[in-house]
């Protein structure tokens, strides 16, 4: 086969000739599939999808492109930036395995229940210093670069540093800089990047205009230069690669970020940066019909996904119909569930105490959980299960699965708010909606559905050497601060702990500690080989979507692109992972439905006698991005959401 970098890509010339109409169902999208022979790439932006191809074009492998993905959407703020974190699978072709990458930063010297609680908070801060974890993304890019990609770091970095130098910023950043901006006139650093109007009626940079980073320019150019030493020195690939890794962990850049990070009220300290480390792991999977679907282990959400399907294959979802009322109903109860044991059980598996993730996983767990279901009615009361039993085992945490249980109101309407204290003993009173006028109530959805919705961005690249990289990296979104001169965005995932051991005792802060997150990558494999490379951004949405995204196309024969497109559901009956400053910002809403406005309105109206609240929206997913392995052709498929920015080019 002759090598990529003897083709030249338009993606231009690829979208035109992609076809709107394809499978056999005929189903038309709104974007066409994307068809390659050689590789794929696919990210959250236009500038950043090129900047893959760049990498494959250049005769770099999967995680090269990756890569070069993942540093230039950074670079381009908006739902993620340099000080973020990185989760990653990818499929070694060589090993014929999938390997994980645990790119999430920690909590910081300090970040302690105590210290948070006499600040006043039920969670840690969603915006500022405080809400940083130490930075994950540009350790897990270094680490995955050394260990599996082929090229430099200067290679890599060479689109997102022409990047900071000045690129044209797209109007979704640049505006969500102007809705931010008296946030960002809170921290000095950020103010001096993001309003290059200072002083005027707007103070965004407009659409289109050359957005400058002098600072974060300065900082992946000391990285490169700490690889060039390295090199000149008789260092391998890897080890130039790892030196760039150590400046920006112990060398000039740390001092910088924690000088920036404390001088701003943050906690990160050199140790902390010093200490942390990015991970490699086994990825957890579960085989659905012959398919083995990985996630990573339980410090993300994705689990939950696979106690889904492991829930699902005790019902016959191709005879109730796609997106028919008994589907649905199926799906969220399923859902509820896993999503009950995710609020509970699933935290840092590398700290005490243990989630129990084997029997979460289990088969003989997932049938007694499917037995729970009413085939008729919504479970308003749905909880977590317990996964000790089927190890023989008593529950520790029995005690407080039932102190737990009475914060559900026993008619069902709905959850007791509750204050903390610190002997997590709750003090109780009844929330009753009906006491809301209808302008309330709006507003109390349409910020409950931003944190429910909350962005990220994900990568999919593969090659035809096998190479296959699926990353949901997020952190450092606007409005950021940044830490010093450094032009790097602190973290915000440190909102995702809870302060209190009845919501979970798994997720309670400390220092070292990583945070329940939900950002959650997806890689199948059939036969052994790749099958599909799957992700979503949409906080806690990404692993319903993906769920029904699978189901699509496994269960109902569609293309990655009808897949991505087709209409879903979310269940709002889960704890939120991000936001709001009172435990009832956060608690769940049992019976509440998000429906896409096309479902059929006798699918409503069933779906109504069986006990659900229902809204609608013109999209009720994020942006999913997808790849599918031909077999049949020896070809890849595309597929990239008509919900965002989202875009892809093969070759």
């Amino acid at each position: 086969m002759p090598s990529t970098s003897s083709f030249r890509f338009s993606p231009y010339l690829l979208i035109l000739f992609c076809s709107i109409l394809h499978s056999a169902q005929a189903q038309r999208t709104q974007k066409p599939p994307l068809h390659g022979k050689h590789w794929m790439a696919i990210t959250g932006k236009p500038l950043a999808a090129t900047a893959g191809a760049k990498l494959f074009n250049d005769g770099g492998n999967a995680v090269d492109a990756a890569c070069a993905m993942l540093a230039a959407t950074c670079t381009m703020w908006d739902v993620l930036s340099w000080g973020g974190e990185t989760q990653a699978l990818i499929y070694h072709p060589k090993l014929k395995k999938v390997i994980a990458i645990n790119a999430l930063g920690v909590a910081p010297t300090g970040a302690t229940v105590d210290f948070f609680k006499k600040k006043g908070y039920a969670f840690p801060p969603e915006y500022g210093p405080l809400a940083a974890v130490t930075p994950g993304t540009p350790g897990g890019l270094c680490y995955m670069l050394a260990h599996y990609g082929t090229k430099s770091l200067a290679s890599v970095l060479k689109p997102a540093i022409e990047m900071a130098a000045g690129y044209p910023i797209d109007a979704q950043t640049a505006n969500s800089i102007e809705r931010g901006k008296d946030r960002i006139k809170q921290w000095p650093y950020s103010k001096d990047v993001f309003l290059t109007h200072e002083g005027e009626e707007r103070e965004a940079p407009e659409a289109g205009e050359l957005f400058v980073q002098k600072d974060l320019l300065l900082t992946l150019q000391k990285m490169i230069n700490a690889e060039e030493t390295a090199l000149r020195a008789g260092k391998s690939r890897e080890e130039a690669i790892m030196a760039a890794y150590d400046r920006f962990y112990t060398g000039d850049i740390a001092e910088e970020f924690v000088r920036g990070s404390q001088e701003q009220g943050g906690l990160i300290t050199k140790a902390d940066l010093a200490n942390w480390k990015p991970i490699e792991e086994e990825p957890l999977h579960v085989n659905y019909k012959g398919i083995d679907v990985y996630k990573l282990q339980e410090w993300t959400q994705g689990p939950a996904l696979l106690q889904s399907l492991n829930m699902l294959k005790h019902f016959d979802l191709k005879t109730m119909g796609y997106n028919s009322a008994s589907y649905i109903h199926t799906v969220y109860q399923t859902m509820n569930l896993a999503f009950a044991d995710r609020d509970f059980y699933y935290g840092d598996p590398y700290f005490l105490p243990k989630t129990p993730i084997e029997s979460l996983l289990s088969e003989d767990y997932a049938r007694a959980r499917a037995k729970e279901i009413n085939p008729t009615q919504n479970n308003p009361l749905a909880a977590p299960g317990d996964p000790y039993a089927w190890q023989g085992k008593k529950n520790p945490f029995s005690a407080l699965l039932t102190e737990r249980a009475k914060l559900l109101d026993t008619a069902g309407s709905g959850i007791k708010d509750f204050v903390p204290k610190h002997d997590a003993t709750p003090t109780v009173t009844v929330a009753n909606p009906n006491t809301l006028s209808a302008a309330d109530l709006s507003a109390v959805d349409s910020a409950y559905m931003d944190r429910l919705l909350r962005g990220t961005t994900s990568v999919e690249a593969a090659d035809s050497a096998g190479w296959v990289v699926s990353i949901t990296p997020s952190g450092g979104w606007l409005p950021a601060c940044i830490a010093g001169r450094t032009g790097v965005g602190m973290s915000q995932r440190l909102q995702s702990f809870v302060l209190d051991s009845l919501i979970s005792p798994f997720n309670v802060v400390a220092p070292g500690k990583r945070p329940r997150v939900t950002l959650t990558p997806s890689l199948a494999l059939k036969d052994g080989k790749p099958f599909l490379s799957f992700a979503v951004q949409g906080g806690d949405t990404q692993d319903q979507n993906l769920l029904q995204f699978f189901l699509n196309v496994v269960e109902f024969g569609m293309t990655v692109q009808e897949a991505s497109e087709a209409p879903n559901i979310n269940s709002n009956q889960l704890w939120l992972s991000l936001g709001g400053t009172k435990i009832a910002d956060r608690k769940p809403r049992p019976g509440s439905l998000l429906l896409d406005k096309r479902v059929t309105q006798e699918v409503v109206e069933k779906l109504k006698t069986m006990g659900y609240s229902i809204q609608f929206g013109e999209r009720t997913s994020g942006p999913i991005n997808a790849i599918f392995f031909d077999e049949k052709h020896k070809t890849l498929w595309g597929g990239s959401s008509n919900n965002g920015e989202d875009y892809g080019i093969g070759w």
